[in-house]
């Protein structure tokens, strides 16, 4: 994912990074990519600041962040971001140390604000993002509003899975349609009924 991300900017590192958190290794991993990258002379080596993100009903290593400490206190996950539920993180310790090594910082966020930002993502860019994506989203939008990240700053933001993976938790939050099957003729019949529906509706206004 590291070399990805150096790729996707045109062979450079970005000013921040913004990574969810569950058992803790993808920071590190990230930035071990950022390593070998300027190890191999392929990027220009500068400073990357890297921020954990993480669901408040799962938070250990985001508390261990905001209390300064090694330590990483075992949690029991209560949270919809079951992804990121890990309450005691394996890499837990290396991310912190990371984080803050780097001058980054880590933010937790509630489940009220994981679907909002869900659904923010989803209107903004176009991008259906499951819960973990919901967390790290949400807390980019944090870390912006207390002043954490620059606007200016290149700040890449860690979207990690299919919103698909996890429809449960926006059932009474948003209308669904009914599934249809994984059959490319009831496909066609779907939106061949939805787009002569919308063709009305535009005749219909006129």
């Amino acid at each position: 994912m590291g070399f990805e991300i150096a790729e996707q900017l045109g062979w450079r590192l970005p000013d921040n990074v913004v990574v969810p958190m569950a058992g803790g290794s993808l920071i590190t991993k990230i930035r071990k990519a950022f390593k070998e990258l300027v190890t191999l002379g392929l990027v220009e080596d500068r400073p990357v600041r890297f921020f954990g993100a993480q669901a408040t009903g799962c938070s250990p290593i985001s508390t261990a962040v905001k209390n300064g400490t090694d330590i990483i206190e075992p949690q029991r996950p209560n949270t919809i971001a079951r992804s990121l539920a890990i309450g005691n993180p394996a890499d837990g310790i290396y991310a912190a140390r990371a984080i803050r090594d780097t001058g980054g910082w880590a933010e937790d966020v509630s489940d009220v604000e994981i679907v909002s930002a869900i659904q923010e993502l989803a209107e903004m860019e176009g991008i259906f993002t499951e819960t973990a994506g919901g967390v790290t989203t949400a807390v980019t939008a944090r870390l912006y509003a207390h002043g954490r990240i620059k606007p200016d700053d290149v700040t890449v933001t860690c979207i990690t899975g299919n919103g698909l993976k996890t429809t449960d938790v926006l059932q009474g939050a948003y209308e669904q349609e009914q599934p249809i099957r994984a059959r490319l003729a009831d496909f066609e019949n779907f939106v061949g009924e939805h787009t002569s529906s919308s063709q009305e509706f535009a005749l219909a206004e006129r």
